[in-house]
Parts: C-alpha cells; structure tokens; sequence
C-alpha cells in the first residue's frame, strides 16, 4: 500500500467516565456518539487492495469478505477510517433488530467455508466514526472537527456502510445514552473537537451504563499463578436462575465471572471457600446444577442451557474445568449491560449478600432497556429489516 499512513495504526481508546461532560459556555468544545457493540477496525484502502486490522493490528479481512466488498464499492480509492465492525440481528420476539455480538464473534473461524456461509447467514456493517487519511493527505494531525467534515463528505449512509450518528447536544446524548441501550449499544462517547488523532492513548472518554445484580455462586477457577503450595483464586463463577421470583426458581444458568481482585484477596478468597468446595465422585458433586458442563448438548446450547466451560474458537485448547461449590453464597456485582443470557464483560465483585437465599436470584430481577429500532440508525443494514 502507498498511502499516507501506513499499517499498522493502534486505535484511539477511551477512558471510563461517569457522566456525558457538559458543554461549556460558548462555541461546542465536545461531540457525542453512540458507543458501538462490535470489532473496532482501522480500514485501509489502496485501489483493490483492502485490509482491516482489529484494536490490537490483527489482520481480519479474510474473516469479512462482505464487509471488503462493502469497503471497494463505499469508501474512496485510497483513504484509511476508524470504525466499528457490527452485526444487526431481527429479534426473536416481536421487537426490533437490534446488536448481536455473539452472532459478530461466531464470524472469526479458521475455515474459509465457514467465513463465506457465516457472511450470508449473519452479514456485517461497517460504522466509520473518522477519517485518518484521504487520498494523500494525512488527516489524523488536524483537529477531530476537519476530519469529522471529511467523513461527511464520503456521504457514508449504507447499507453496508455507514457514518455514526453525532451530537454537539448535551441533552440529546444523554437521551442516546439512556434509549439506544435497547438496540445494544452500549453507551455514549465524547470527543474533543480540537483533538488530534492519538493512536494508542486514552483521550476519548466514554459514558457506560452502571448496574448492580445479585447473583449465585456457584464454582471457581484458579489463577494461572496459583500453586499448590499457595492457591490463589482466579475468578468466582456466576449465576441466575431463569424462573419467576414469585414461583419455581428454574435451572441455574451461567452469567459471567467475577474476577478482578488483587493478590491477597486472592488468596483469602480461597480459605474462605474451601468449606463450600464440592468434593468430585460424591453424591453432592452429582448434584451440583453445572454437574453436566462437559455434555456435548449443553456446551453446543441446543439444550437450551448455559454452563461455564463450553468450548469456543476462543478457548481451543484452554482448561475450562472448575470447582464446583455448594450453592450458598450470594454476592452483588456491578455490570454494564447483557448479552442476551449472560453479562457481556466480567463483572465487578460488590460485596457478599447473607440476606438473600439464592434461589431468589433471578433474571427477572436484571433493568431490561426499552426498545429502540436499530433500523433508523443503520437503515437497510443487513439484519434490521
């Protein structure tokens, strides 16, 4: 490629804040967009020649040959964007399409057969938030507002790619934060107008939904420092009941892990569990509701279960066994929002709940956003329709 920046560029990040920042008095210093659930994907192109490298400069091109395509037919000859890779699912119900980011995931697979099908069945969409170069020019050392103007001037509007949506208003991004939830975005990002583009640094600020839930626990693995001779604890295994608060409480299902604790608590951890460790071939280790993780209609779903250890392209390979604990405990962990079933980062440990029994943990008990049509911000995207 002979474009004016050349691969690899790490991607601009964004640090954790709590609230959408205010507008100071004057002229807009900030600009709000929605907060994409998918692959963040710095596209080159060069003629016939495209590539789209993830957060981290891989390579994914191959794992989205429509989204290549949708590149060549959208994007200028040579120009290289900042975006987000994303895939629009009907929802199973009577709502509205809406982000599905374990159908995204499911398209990195080793076979090519896989890739092409995959592309079909759930195609993805390009969303482009900047424009780094175009043509010659090296775009990413003039101010976000010049770059923001050369975006509008691609006239991105679908429907494989599309320009995000953008606010200088502080009361409608606050408004985005709380509706567009309900089509699976996940938050709000702020950007500084005189901004350059800062590969690697954590510049932009980012506004996430914050939310508590009790949950079971169930199981625990160790951590990869932990020893025999000094066990440490690497994450708490979570769960929740998928019946009624008021009535039979159902099967216990995976919901994520709890897993960020320093050393010690580490360790401490590990002493005061060990009372609840279920002990392997006995009648109560039978019992345990995630006894049948390793069965191969559990860990493929078709049962209609969630079970920690389930093999995935992502864990090949991986030792995904736990110890099962008698399910006793509760704790409230912090989260930000669901993915379908099951928390979709690992969720913050709270504090521990004796108040509650854990049969009274239930989904039911979990914030479910309002419905919001995916189709009027991606319109004609595959899978909104």
């Amino acid at each position: 490629m002979s474009l004016p920046l050349q691969p690899p560029i790490l991607p601009m990040l964004a640090k954790s804040v709590p609230e959408v920042p205010e507008q100071p008095d004057g002229d807009a210093q900030w600009v709000y967009e929605p907060k994409w659930d998918g692959f963040r994907a710095i596209v080159y192109r060069d003629g016939d020649d495209v590539r789209i490298d993830s957060r981290n400069a891989r390579p994914m091109q191959r794992y989205f040959p429509e989204v290549v395509a949708a590149v060549l037919d959208a994007l200028p000859e040579r120009c290289v964007v900042d975006g987000e890779i994303v895939v629009a699912r009907p929802d199973p119900g009577p709502g509205p399409a809406r982000l599905d980011f374990d159908a995204l995931s499911q398209r990195i697979h080793p076979a090519e057969s896989r890739v092409r099908l995959l592309a079909e069945q759930t195609p993805a969409s390009l969303v482009v938030f900047d424009v780094l170069a175009l043509g010659d020019d090296d775009l990413s050392r003039r101010p976000l507002a010049e770059r923001l103007d050369a975006l509008d001037g691609l006239g991105l509007s679908g429907p494989h790619v599309f320009a995000t949506p953008r606010t200088h208003d502080t009361a409608v991004a606050r408004e985005w934060f709380e509706a567009f939830e309900g089509a699976g975005l996940d938050g709000v990002v702020a950007k500084r107008l005189d901004g350059r583009y800062e590969p690697n640094k954590r510049t932009l600020l980012k506004i996430k939904h914050a939310r508590t839930a009790d949950v079971v626990l169930a199981g625990y693995r160790l951590h990869k420092t932990s020893t025999p001779a000094e066990p440490l604890i690497g994450s708490l295994l979570l769960g929740l009941y998928d019946g009624d608060e008021d009535g039979d409480p159902g099967q216990l299902q995976f919901v994520g892990v709890a897993a960020s604790f320093p050393a010690a608590r580490r360790a401490a951890l590990h002493a005061e569990l060990a009372p609840l460790v279920v002990e392997p071939g006995t009648p109560e280790h039978e019992a345990h509701p995630w006894a049948d993780w390793q069965d191969p209609a559990v860990a493929d779903g078709t049962a209609g279960e969630r079970r920690p250890g389930a093999q995935s392209r992502w864990s090949a390979g991986k030792d995904l066994s736990f110890t099962p604990l008698r399910v006793e405990r509760v704790l409230e962990v912090g989260y930000d929002h669901m993915e379908g079933t099951r928390f979709r980062h690992t969720a913050q440990f709270k504090r521990w709940r004796p108040d509650r029994d854990p049969t009274s943990c239930t989904y039911a008990q979990l914030e479910e956003p309002v419905r919001y049509d995916l189709g009027s911000l991606l319109p004609g995207a595959p899978g909104t329709a």
